[in-house]
């Protein structure tokens, strides 16, 4: 079994306390991790802090030359970045590409940050004054990442981060690390110099260290809402900038006119691709009206009992195992309690043939009808293969639920009719909507984001708010007064 390490100023570190990584399709250990302590944390911060001078004094566009080699790399080493992540998280080979692919575009993104680091400029904003504005690196700055992205959420962070100036510590989820590794000696082959971008891998320990840490000036995260919402106030708290993104209860809204065969389609990709690990899965499906509802389950069920389920790591499959055993237990909890709160049990992901004849941690899909607002399966962030149909009465009713629920990460409507559609992209208070689009996840050159408790700070990850992020704006006004001039003092205010 590999033993992997923690990578600070391009070396390999070990430490005493170790976690064993599972296949999620075997329930087998693969690798043998190392868990960080404060001290491991401090090392990492004082190599960043002894290479960030030279970086941040370089050139954007020839740091911007380090993401164009590591862009390259990462196209080259694809296929095994991708069976990382299919070993160890368990999705299939397809979804783990696709992950990819989106992570690079965020690095494609950072390839423009000469331009994106322009400020602006005035000649002349006051009498012999010039004043202009730029965009300066914070410094240190750390991620904290979660299992279900092992490489596209961290790709949403540290190329950005790195372009503009700083120095990075990353802390990837311990169920999913060896894609931080891989990307950390990509990072290298691609010349980035040593001491900007160390992978510390580890558990609370870790992350209560980058929190208490005053050298580091930025975290972000990717998580549930509720370490979200403790690392916000805790990292305010200490002065630094926090973008903390939490859970998600994501909705599609079904109108009587809609493509239900289109519909059916991409809902069942949306509800269950990745075994419904995603903060982007659609969880609840709102029909409106009982002819609708019950013409998209006629669609839905066949569809959701015939999917392939089986190892990430074999092609060919729809679905792969979810991440761990108190996951699959805790799934499969929330669709007992569904069932015996009254919601009907269309299919049940339980009675797949491998949740008993396989070791791993495998469920089917699962798909409840007649659910409602006070059910646990409605208002909890289920993170598996869960999709609840819920029925309505109007288009208002269907609006008017999903802006009372505590999450606003995504939504989508499904109609053929544009003014619905312009009505709900304008009402709804959610941060991500999709018109037709079932996964709304924004290109890179735009921002991720929800409202409400699925996002907890002022800016969105990746994108145009990301250059802010990892940046601080600085104003300079200068003047160059004749020599022969004899100025006398002002007492007033300057204008």
């Amino acid at each position: 079994m590999d033993t992997l390490t923690h990578l600070i100023g391009g070396d390999a570190v070990t430490g005493e306390r170790t976690l064993d990584v599972l296949n999620p399709a075997t329930a087998q250990a693969v690798r043998r991790l190392p868990l960080a302590d404060a001290a491991i944390v401090q090392r990492a911060i004082e190599t960043a802090r002894d290479a960030l001078p030279a970086w941040r004094a370089m050139p954007p566009a020839k740091r911007a030359q380090v993401m164009y080699r590591f862009k390259t790399l990462l196209e080259r080493d694809a296929q095994e970045i991708c069976a990382l992540i299919s070993e160890e998280h368990g999705k299939v080979l397809d979804d783990a590409m696709g992950e990819l692919k989106r992570g690079i575009e965020n690095v494609e993104y950072a390839c423009g940050v000469p331009e994106l680091l322009k400020g602006e400029y005035s000649h002349n904003a006051g009498p012999s004054i010039d004043t202009w504005s730029n965009h300066q690196p914070l410094g240190i700055v750390a991620g904290i990442t979660p299992f279900n992205f092992p490489a596209m959420v961290p790709l949403w962070m540290f190329p950005m981060a790195l372009a503009c100036g700083n120095a990075f510590i990353l802390k990837p989820s311990e169920q999913s690390p060896s894609a931080a590794n891989k990307m950390a000696h990509l990072l290298h082959e691609a010349g980035l110099p040593a001491g900007l971008f160390s992978v510390v891998h580890g558990d609370r320990e870790a992350v209560e260290a980058l929190i208490a840490a005053p050298e580091v000036k930025a975290m972000s995260f990717v998580g549930s809402t509720p370490v979200a919402r403790s690392l916000y106030e805790g990292g305010t708290r200490q002065g630094k900038r926090i973008q903390a993104l939490g859970g998600a209860k994501n909705h599609a809204v079904v109108l009587p006119d809609a493509d239900l065969d289109n519909a059916a389609s991409t809902l069942i990709g949306a509800a269950f691709g990745s075994a419904g690990e995603r903060c982007m899965a659609i969880s609840v499906a709102v029909c409106v009206g009982d002819e609708t509802a019950d013409a998209l389950i006629e669609r839905l069920a066949p569809q959701a009992r015939a999917m392939s389920i089986g190892p990430g790591t074999e092609p060919g499959h729809d679905m792969g195992a979810l991440i761990n055993a108190s996951q699959r237990d805790k799934v499969a909890g929330y669709i007992e309690a569904g069932a015996s709160a009254g919601a009907q049990l269309i299919v049940d992901g339980r009675t797949h043939p491998l949740v008993e004849s396989s070791p791993g941690f495998f469920l089917g899909a699962t798909l409840f009808d007649r659910v409602t607002p006070d059910m646990s399966i409605y208002r909890d962030e289920i993170f598996g293969p869960v999709l609840c149909v819920v029925r309505v009465a109007s288009f208002e009713d269907a609006i008017a639920l999903i802006n009372d629920h505590q999450y606003g990460n995504g939504t989508c409507l499904f109609t053929r009719d544009g003014e619905a559609g312009r009505r709900f992209a304008d009402q709804i208070e959610v941060g991500m909507v999709g018109i037709n689009v079932p996964l709304p996840v924004p290109v890179a050159f735009h921002s991720f984001g929800g409202w409400k408790d699925s996002l907890f700070g002022d800016l969105h990850a990746y994108g145009p708010d990301a250059v802010r992020f990892y940046t601080r704006r600085k104003s300079v006004s200068q003047r160059w007064p004749e020599r022969s001039a004899q100025e006398a003092a002002q007492f007033s205010f300057p204008s």
